[in-house]
């Protein structure tokens, strides 16, 4: 009796553990995560920036990072091995790779290019991420820290969801309905009339471009702070009197989210390393990656002090071949650093920081004032280049290296005056590093894939149910849910669609890309985000809302 009370109470014991595909090897969870994601960094822009940093003494012979590589991400999406940022996340995220411009869903398949097998039953299907099971099952707290828009396509990929990456208006709200702790970042533009009622009401203090008010926070409200209509600017180019540094981004973060008793889940992004490296840009890249590896420092202070917090670190995909040198450097094994990064260290503007200098110029005066920001004296050449680009923002940010604009011109300068080359302004297949930090030392060792990465930040939160249950229940079909039951999809507002659901005298009003929905006028909480999507016409939604009727 005795011998098959144990072999049942190990079954019980061992069942939850198993219910979620575990890591290659055991992990301990931890109270606190911190992801930390430089975008479109490749490798090469670790040695890079060290020398750099080296070079003008800013801070030793290491980076902060250093010490915690451990690996490489093979990262790709299901239709290609050079990703997009969007499935690049969201398979980090959600454990499955999907298509260009697809946000925490499953991808369509593709059979010419597919690299994996996909279902074609489930194209469309938002799938739960590795951030929204923090909250549900383990009541953490959330937040994102980034230097692009908040619902840019890596924070969206966080707690959103949605096939086209572009479309805020669908993957804003979502953001803002998932209840954030904490946003810090850009895209204020983003915010809507609805959105800043919502945070009003959620007891969340909601800055815009108030530095000083961020600065002087230390409460326990849920907290975001947007510093730009978009993009923030980079931080060579950043005046520190209006915009913060990502550091202390991510400092005041770790700040705020620390006070949930629960522990939390952080994103922090080095988002624009990607929009320097498209627009083939040397100095934006060094900069902001340095800028990013301060926020690393940061977050493993707080991690080793506080003892229960593990620190992931790795980019989405590499990006542009950024290297150094170029065939250029002759004689190069007997050329220092003062011959190989002294031109560069003496720019003291990212492309479009001295591009937006130079729309202000008359053109008797660029030469002059390139000098002052570069040290290069303009041949004619290069000045006729810069008065013959056309200056437009391209609606394509990806495209920025690879169009005619002053912005690439003068980047294109500025590269032709170093050492460093580019193989294009796109994205790139390689591997690229992973950095871990872990308090009892469970690391992911060696080559990881993108999908290996996510099992392994399932088990540093202690998931004992795998995400495609939590995928079932907070995103099931709407024909499902009420299924027998009399409904309707609404269509009065084209960007935000409602399903009517009626049952003798009750009626429900459930709103697309929110968690509130409406029992005959009353509102309250799903319990998470409502999802439509218009390719095949159906609503994604909690399982349990039927059981308002």
């Amino acid at each position: 009796m005795k011998r098959i009370y144990l072999i049942l109470l190990a079954f019980i014991v061992i069942l939850p553990l198993c219910a979620q595909q575990e890591y290659r090897t055991p992990v301990k969870p931890v109270k606190n995560v911190i992801l930390m994601i430089p975008d479109g960094t490749s490798t090469s822009v670790l040695a890079i920036s060290r020398w750099y940093q080296i070079y003008n003494d800013l801070g030793g012979d290491k980076l902060n990072l250093d010490p915690y590589l451990c690996g490489l991400v093979k990262t790709y999406q299901s239709n290609a091995p050079v990703p997009d940022s969007a499935p690049a996340m969201s398979a980090y995220t959600t454990g499955v790779p999907a298509q260009a411009g697809n946000i925490a869903i499953y991808p369509q398949a593709n059979p010419d290019e597919d690299i994996l097998e996909v279902d074609t039953l489930r194209a469309f299907q938002p799938l739960a991420t590795v951030m929204e099971a923090a909250k549900t099952d383990k009541k953490k707290a959330l937040g994102l820290v980034v230097t692009v828009d908040f619902c840019h396509a890596t924070p969206a990929a966080c707690v959103s969801h949605h096939y086209n990456r572009a479309e805020y208006k669908y993957l804003a709200p979502q953001i803002a309905y998932q209840d954030m702790d904490v946003v810090f970042g850009g895209g204020a533009s983003a915010v809507t009339n609805e959105i800043r009622q919502y945070l009003k009401g959620n007891e969340t203090d909601y800055y815009r471009n108030n530095i000083k008010a961020f600065r002087n926070y230390n409460g326990e409200k849920k907290l975001w702070a947007l510093f730009s209509d978009g993009y923030l600017p980079y931080d060579l180019d950043r005046d520190n009197e209006k915009v913060p540094s990502l550091a202390e981004m991510t400092e005041k973060a770790l700040m705020r989210l620390s006070k949930n008793e629960n522990g939390f889940f952080l994103m922090v992004e080095g988002s624009q390393v990607d929009a320097a490296a498209h627009a083939t840009d040397p100095i934006g890249i060094i900069t902001e990656f340095l800028a990013f590896d301060k926020a690393v420092g940061a977050a493993i202070n707080f991690a080793r002090k506080d003892g229960e917090t593990a620190v992931v670190i790795m980019p989405d995909h590499g990006n542009s071949g950024f290297n150094f040198p170029s065939r250029k450097l002759l004689q190069y094994t007997h050329k220092g650093l003062k011959h190989t990064f002294e031109n560069v260290s003496k720019y003291k503007k990212t492309a479009k920081g001295l591009e937006q200098i130079l729309l202000k110029t008359k053109p008797d005066s660029i030469k002059p004032v390139f000098k002052q920001y570069t040290d290069i004296d303009l041949t004619d050449e290069e000045l006729d280049l810069l008065l013959s680009s056309k200056n437009y923002k391209t609606a394509d940010y990806t495209q920025v290296g690879n169009t005619v604009n002053m912005i690439s011109s003068i980047a294109h300068i500025m590269t032709s005056h170093t050492y460093f080359d580019f193989i294009s302004g796109n994205h790139t297949g390689e591997d690229v590093f992973l950095a871990a930090y872990h308090p009892q030392g469970d690391l992911p060792y060696g080559l990881n894939t993108n999908t290996e990465i996510n099992r392994y930040l399932c088990d540093l939160i202690g998931l004992h149910r795998p995400l495609s249950a939590i995928t079932d229940e907070l995103y099931a079909k709407h024909t499902d849910v009420f299924k027998g039951k009399d409904y309707e999809i609404e269509i009065l507002l084209k960007d935000r669609p409602i399903l009517l659901v009626k049952k003798g005298n009750k009626e429900l009003s459930i709103p697309a890309f929110s968690s509130v929905a409406f029992l005959n006028g009353e509102p309250f909480k799903l319990g998470s985000v409502t999802v439509y999507i218009d390719k095949n016409n159906t609503f994604y939604l909690h399982r349990n809302v039927v059981d308002k009727l």
